[in-house]
């Protein structure tokens, strides 16, 4: 069982004085995370690509990077890459690069991605979503398979025939997840293709996601693929303290404001305590509290679910870094622990 955590390197005004912080303070912030969360024993740190001012990460592989060279172990994803939105020879040159600095410890989670900023900046269309991301996972994992890359091209990406694609990563092959947001057409297309999936819990029940999980695998089998081999992931909401009250209590002022910034944005109502409050119950999709009570909650999710990783999204909207990276410290340090025996434990009974 993998722990770890993912950022959209927010930089929303602070709740309490409204200040904002500069992207560049907040990209070197996250470096530092991403070193405590490898110090600390955490398995994987991921950071999101966003185009838009209260995000400061437009390029994942490029952070990453800056920490790949003062990091031992932690893998390091994006989470996700908007590929529909890029060129996929270019997220391969990147990711390969930051496999090369990190001596194979680079992955790419490959989205269509939730927010649309990215399409007009690069002359999208948002009426071709789903066809653009077909086209370029195809192109993308085409890469990977060898060192001169012959593709047919399609409707948005000319052909290459036979052209070197450098340089080259070290781990063969360079991991590739699918991101999802839990639709049963991106479930099925992962399972399809044998590539690990990554689901976004953000809100409902965790355990209603079992379905989804059980369509991915049923999909992998008919095409040939081992489902019992396959890694599945979560990317869940979070904040770990000392006692469940004060991480409640920390955690819910940003992550109000941030989700009713969005909320307005997307047509959603209100986001208040009482929300808050129940999602961060035992059967919520927020894994908010101390050491014992988020363990418990990522225990419950892998037996009910089958995540075989776990990411804590952490914060939801600025919060003091120093908080950021003491909830980093306890769950590496004490909630990785109690989720790594436990889970051993109960894998070994069955």
């Amino acid at each position: 069982m993998e722990i770890g955590v993912t950022t959209f390197v927010e930089t929303t005004p602070d709740v309490k004085t409204g200040e904002v912080i500069s992207h560049a303070q907040r990209l070197r912030e996250v470096v530092e995370e991403i070193v405590l969360a490898d110090q600390v024993g955490l398995d994987v740190f991921g950071v999101g690509e966003h185009h838009r001012k209260d995000y400061a990460a437009s390029s994942p592989a490029v952070l990453l990077a800056a920490a790949a060279s003062q990091t031992k172990r932690i893998r390091l994803t994006s989470a996700v890459s908007v590929l529909s939105s890029d060129d996929p020879v270019r997220v391969f040159e990147q990711f390969a690069m930051l496999d090369g600095i990190s001596n194979g410890r680079a992955e790419i989670m490959a989205g269509r991605g939730s927010f649309i900023e990215s399409f007009p900046l690069f002359g999208y269309d948002l009426r071709e979503y789903d066809e653009l991301f077909d086209e370029k996972l195809e192109l993308l994992l085409k890469l990977r398979e060898s060192e001169k890359v012959t593709w047919n091209g399609g409707k948005h990406r000319p052909a290459i025939q036979n052209l070197g694609v450098y340089p080259r990563p070290v781990q063969d092959p360079l991991p590739v997840w699918i991101g999802s947001g839990g639709t049963p057409e991106s479930v099925v297309r992962a399972g399809l293709l044998g590539l690990p999936l990554v689901l976004a819990i953000i809100g409902g029940s965790p355990v209603r996601f079992a379905p989804l999980v059980q369509l991915y695998k049923r999909a992998a089998a008919q095409a040939g693929h081992d489902a019992s081999k396959l890694a599945l992931a979560s990317h869940s909401h979070g904040f770990v303290a000392e006692d469940t009250d004060t991480a409640a209590d920390k955690f819910f002022p940003s992550t109000q404001a941030a989700m009713n910034v969005l909320g307005r944005e997307r047509g959603w109502g209100n986001y208040d305590r009482s929300a808050f409050d129940a999602a961060r119950s035992f059967d919520g999709a927020l894994y908010v509290g101390d050491p014992e009570t988020v363990a418990q909650k990522i225990i419950h999710l892998r037996k009910k679910v089958g995540v075989t990783r776990f990411m804590l999204h952490v914060p939801v909207g600025s919060m003091p870094h120093v908080d950021v990276m003491r909830a980093i410290e306890l769950l590496g340090r004490e909630v990785a622990p109690r989720v790594r025996e436990e889970v051993a434990q109960w894998e070994a009974a069955q």
